[in-house]
C-alpha cells in the first residue's frame, strides 16, 4: 500500500495518508524500504538497519516476516500489555462492529499487525481494513497444494486492493522428507495433523515471529466444537510474537460474533472479489486434497478433512481456542478427569437403549451376519458434546423401538479407550457407528449435526 510520511528532515514518496514525527524518532507504519526525497541514507531504527529504497519495490521474500516487521520501530503504544488487559478489552468490544474492532487493532499495533488471509471469505477482513483508512498488511500461507482457483483469487485480491500479499511457504526440506517417507496422500490414512504441521503451522510460526499481533477470520459459528468461545481479542496462548515468550502476541478476531450469512451479505454489498470455488459448493476453502463441496444443509466444516472425526477439524493454526484439557479430549487424547474413572452421572439412560459392555461391543464387531443392524454411540459421560446430544439420541432410540434397528451405547473413556481408538474409529467423543446387517465393518457418522432428524436420516440411508 502506497502512502506518504512527512517529517522535519525528509519526505517519503507515496500516497494514501500522512503522519508527522520528529527526525530523531521516525515512525513509519509501512513494511519494506523507502527512498528519501533529498538524500539517500541508511536509517538506524529500533537497533535494526534497513536500506532506504523506493516504496513500491516488492519486498524480498524471506523465511520469516521478522526482517520486515522488525526493521522499523513501532509506535509507543506497542508496549507489551498484560493478558488481563486484553481480557477486559475483549469484554468492552464484544458488542462492537467488525469495523470498529479492526480499527482498534490497526490503531494499537500499526505495522506490527497483519491480516491472515486464507483465500476464502477472509477477504471481508481486507475490506474492513480498507474501510478504516489505515495502512494494513496481509499475509497468507501457500501450502503448495491449494486449488488453482485460490491462486487466481490471490492475484485478483492484490489487484483489487493495490496490495502485495506476504506469502509464507513451507520448508522445502521438510516437505520433501514427508513426501518421500510417507507419500503424497498419507493424511488420508493417518490424519491431517502431520501434513498441516509441516505445510501450515511451522510457516505460520515463522510469520508470527515478526509480528506483535495478527488478525484472523475465525467465527464462533464455524465449528461448534472448537470455535464456539472465540473472543474478539485475546493474548495468543499458542504462538509467540516479535518480543518472544508467552504473552508476546495478540490475536484479533473481528468477525468472531458474526454469522456466516452476514459475512456473505457484506461481501455482496461491497462487491468485492470472492473465490470462484464458493459458487461450486465450497464453503470453507483449504488445500485441494483436503477440501470438498458440501451439500445443502451440511455444516461448512464438513467439507474439510471429511474422512476424520467431526470434532477434530482444526489444522493447528487455532488450537489455542480450546482449554488444554478440552483440546485433549476432543482430539481423542483426554480421559475426562485424570484417568476417566472418576464418578460421573451416566447419560443416554433409556429402556429403548442397549448398554454394551466391552465384551458386548467386541462380540458385535465380530459378527459378520447380524440379524439386525445396530447404531452405537461411543461416549464419555463427562463430555459436554455427549451431554448435548443425549436428548436427541434417546429420542432416536424411542423412534426406532420395534423397527428392527438396535440402538446402543458404549462408554469408551478410561480403560476401553485404547481399544476404541484402535478398533472402533474413535477420534473424539461422541463417535457414532452404524453396524449393517451383512457387513463386519461399522460405518462412522461424520456429520456434526446430531439432532434426531439428522441421525434418523443416517440410519434410514444405511438400513
Amino acid at each position: 500500500m502506497a502512502f506518504s510520511v512527512t517529517s522535519s528532515s525528509a519526505a517519503i514518496y507515496g500516497s494514501g495518508f500522512s503522519r508527522s514525527s520528529s527526525s530523531s524518532d521516525l515512525k513509519v507504519p509501512q513494511i519494506g524500504s523507502f527512498r528519501l526525497a533529498n538524500f539517500h541514507a541508511t536509517v538506524n531504527l529500533s537497533k535494526k538497519r534497513c536500506a532506504v529504497k523506493p516504496v513500491n519495490a516488492e519486498p524480498k521474500r524471506n523465511d520469516s516476516l521478522l526482517p520486515q516487521a522488525a526493521s522499523i520501530s513501532a509506535p509507543e503504544v506497542l508496549e507489551k500489555v498484560e493478558a488481563e488487559d486484553f481480557e477486559q478489552l475483549a469484554k468492552e468490544l464484544d458488542n462492537a462492529s467488525p469495523l470498529e474492532i479492526m480499527d482498534k487493532a490497526l490503531e494499537k499495533f500499526g505495522n506490527d499487525v497483519a491480516i491472515a488471509f486464507s483465500g476464502a471469505e477472509d477477504v471481508a477482513l481486507i475490506e474492513y481494513a480498507k474501510l478504516t483508512g489505515r495502512p494494513f498488511r496481509v499475509f497468507s500461507l501457500d501450502t503448495g497444494r491449494l486449488n488453482p482457483e485460490t491462486y487466481r483469487f490471490f492475484d485478483e485480491v492484490e489487484k483489487h486492493y493495490g496490495i502485495r500479499i506476504e506469502y509464507m511457504f513451507p520448508d522445502a526440506v521438510e516437505v520433501q522428507a514427508l513426501v518421500r517417507s510417507k507419500g503424497l496422500f498419507s493424511f488420508y490414512e493417518d490424519g491431517h495433523q502431520e501434513c498441516c504441521r509441516v505445510r501450515k503451522v511451522r510457516p505460520l510460526r515463522r510469520a508470527l515471529e515478526g509480528l506483535r499481533a495478527w488478525i484472523t477470520g475465525q467465527r464462533k459459528d464455524q465449528s461448534p466444537g472448537t470455535r464456539s468461545e472465540v473472543p474478539v481479542v485475546q493474548v495468543d496462548p499458542v504462538f509467540e510474537g516479535l518480543d518472544g515468550g508467552v504473552g508476546s502476541l495478540v490475536k484479533w478476531n473481528p468477525v468472531a460474533n458474526v454469522d456466516g450469512i452476514d459475512i456473505w451479505n457484506f461481501l455482496r454489498a461491497m462487491n468485492v472479489p470472492v473465490n470462484s470455488l464458493h459458487s461450486q459448493g465450497f464453503v470453507s476453502v483449504g488445500c485441494e486434497p483436503c477440501t470438498r463441496p458440501v451439500l445443502p444443509g451440511q455444516h461448512e466444516r464438513e467439507g474439510r478433512w471429511w474422512w476424520e472425526d467431526a470434532k477434530a477439524k482444526e489444522c493447528g493454526l487455532h488450537k489455542g481456542n480450546l482449554k488444554q484439557d478440552s483440546a485433549a479430549q476432543l482430539n481423542g487424547n483426554g480421559n475426562g478427569n485424570g484417568n476417566g474413572a472418576a464418578a460421573h452421572t451416566d447419560i443416554f439412560n433409556s429402556q429403548s437403549l442397549v448398554t454394551l459392555s466391552r465384551a458386548g461391543i467386541e462380540n458385535l464387531t465380530r459378527l459378520e451376519n447380524r440379524k439386525e443392524p445396530w447404531i452405537v454411540v461411543l461416549y464419555a459421560p463427562w463430555c459436554p458434546y455427549c451431554q448435548a446430544m443425549e436428548e436427541s439420541y434417546v429420542a432416536l432410540a424411542e423412534k426406532l423401538a420395534g423397527s428392527g434397528v438396535k440402538v446402543a451405547k458404549f462408554r469408551a473413556d478410561g480403560e476401553p479407550k485404547e481399544y476404541a481408538q484402535k478398533e472402533l474409529q474413535l477420534g473424539s467423543f461422541p463417535t457414532i457407528l452404524f453396524f449393517p446387517k451383512h457387513s463386519a465393518k461399522p460405518i462412522k457418522y461424520a456429520s456434526e449435526k446430531r439432532d434426531v432428524d439428522s441421525l434418523m436420516a443416517f440410519v434410514n440411508a444405511l438400513r
